[in-house]
C-alpha cells in the first residue's frame, strides 16, 4: 500500500498541498481564459483534488523503474508516457465539469471556453505529473538511504552483541580455572576446607549463571556476588584475606553482570596470594554527577615479578565497557605505593 495512505495525517497533508496546486491552476485559468475568480476556482480546486489521486500512480511507476537498474532514457520515456496518459484521462473525465461551470459563468461562448481550457489543462497535467514522478524518485532515494542506514545499525548491534557474548564466554572458563586451581591447592593441605570450598563454589556458580543470563543487574547484586566469591577464597587464605565491600549511593545503578568478577579474581590471585601477610580486598561503588565509579583495591608486593600487559581479566572488562558504552566509559589500573587500584567509570543508569 502507498505509504501516504497508511496514515490519515499523511493523506491530509498531501491533499493540502494539492489545494495550493489548485490555486496556481486557478490563477492560470484567470489569466489565460478570461474566466472570473469564482469560475476558475470552481474548476481548478475539484479537478486538482481528483488529479491528486491520479498522481499517486507515479509512486508505482517509480517503484517499477528503479534508478539503480533502469536506464535514463527508459525512465524518461516511461515517465513521459505515464504523464501523457494520466493527463489525457484527467482531461477526458473533466469535460462534463468544464461544460457545467462554463455554462454558468458570465462568458459569451461557453463551448469556446471549454475548448480553450482542455489543452491548457492537458499541459498543466503533464507538467504536474512529471513533477510528481520526480518527487517519487526523490522519496524512493530517501527511503533507500534510511533502509541502508537502518541495516547498518542492525549489523553494528549484531556485531556488538556477538562480541559481548564472546567476551562473556571467555570470563566463565577463566574464573573456573582459577577456582579449580584453588581447590586443588587445598586438597592436600586442608581436605575439609577443599570440600567446603567445592560446596561454596557450586552455590556461587549457580548464582553467577543466573546473573550472567541477564543484560543488566544492580550494583548491589554484583557486589553480593563478589562477596560470595571472596568467601570461597577465605577458605583458602584464612585470616590473610579480609574483605571490605561498600555499595554507597550506587546500589540501584545498573551494570553488566560479572563486570567486577575478573578484577576481584586478579586482586586475590595476583595480589593477596603474593603478599606474605595478606591484606584487604576493598570494593567500592559511588555515583557522582551522573557517573558510576567502581574501584577495586588490593595490596601488592612491590618486588613481585611484573606481568606483560593487563591480563585476560582486565582486557575483557575493558573490551566489554568499550562495546557497551564506547567513549562514555573508562578503566584505569595502576599501583600506588603498595596498593593496586583498578577504577571504572561509566554512565549511571
Amino acid at each position: 500500500m502507498l505509504p501516504i495512505l497508511v496514515r490519515g495525517g499523511h493523506l491530509a497533508l498531501y491533499l493540502g498541498l494539492w489545494v495550493f496546486v489548485g490555486l496556481l491552476l486557478a490563477v492560470l485559468l484567470v489569466t489565460q481564459s478570461g474566466l472570473g475568480w469564482g469560475a476558475a476556482a470552481a474548476i481548478a480546486l475539484p479537478l486538482c483534488t481528483a488529479f491528486a489521486f491520479v498522481c499517486l500512480s507515479a509512486w508505482y511507476v517509480s517503484r517499477g523503474m528503479p534508478l539503480a537498474t533502469s536506464g535514463a532514457l527508459r525512465i524518461a520515456a516511461t515517465a513521459l508516457t505515464a504523464a501523457l496518459v494520466s493527463s489525457g484521462g484527467w482531461v477526458l473525465i473533466s469535460r462534463p465539469w468544464l461544460r457545467l461551470v462554463a455554462a454558468r459563468a458570465p462568458v459569451t461562448d461557453p463551448e469556446l471556453v471549454t475548448a480553450t481550457l482542455q489543452p491548457l489543462l492537458f499541459g498543466f497535467g503533464v507538467l504536474v505529473y512529471l513533477l510528481a514522478m520526480a518527487l517519487s524518485y526523490v522519496l524512493a532515494a530517501f527511503e533507500a538511504s534510511q533502509q541502508a542506514q537502518r541495516r547498518s545499525l542492525e549489523v553494528q548491534v549484531l556485531a556488538r552483541e556477538a562480541e559481548l557474548r564472546s567476551l562473556r564466554a571467555q570470563i566463565d572458563p577463566h574464573f573456573l580455572f582459577n577456582s579449580l586451581h584453588s581447590i586443588s591447592a587445598l586438597t592436600s593441605a586442608d581436605p575439609p576446607g577443599a570440600r567446603r570450598m567445592c560446596l561454596l563454589l557450586g552455590d556461587f556458580l549457580r548464582d553467577s549463571l543466573a546473573l550472567g543470563a541477564e543484560d543488566r543487574i544492580t550494583v548491589a547484586r554484583e557486589l553480593a556476588l563478589v562477596e560470595r566469591f571472596l568467601s570461597i577464597e577465605r577458605v583458602r587464605f584464612g585470616d590473610r584475606l579480609t574483605v571490605d565491600v561498600r555499595a554507597g549511593n550506587a546500589g540501584d545503578c545498573l551494570i553488566p553482570p560479572l563486570l567486577l568478577q575478573p578484577i576481584v579474581e586478579n586482586a586475590v590471585t595476583h595480589g593477596i596470594a603474593h603478599v606474605l601477610d595478606g591484606g584487604t580486598v576493598r570494593v567500592t561503588a559511588e555515583q557522582v554527577d551522573g557517573t558510576l565509579r567502581l574501584a577495586v583495591e588490593n595490596p601488592c608486593d612491590p618486588d613481585r615479578p611484573r606481568r606483560q600487559g593487563g591480563g585476560v581479566g582486565l582486557s575483557n572488562v575493558r573490551a566489554r565497557l568499550q562495546a557497551l558504552y564506547g567513549a562514555d566509559a573508562w578503566l584505569t589500573a595502576g599501583e600506588t605505593g603498595e596498593t593496586w587500584i583498578v577504577q571504572i567509570g561509566m554512565p549511571a543508569v
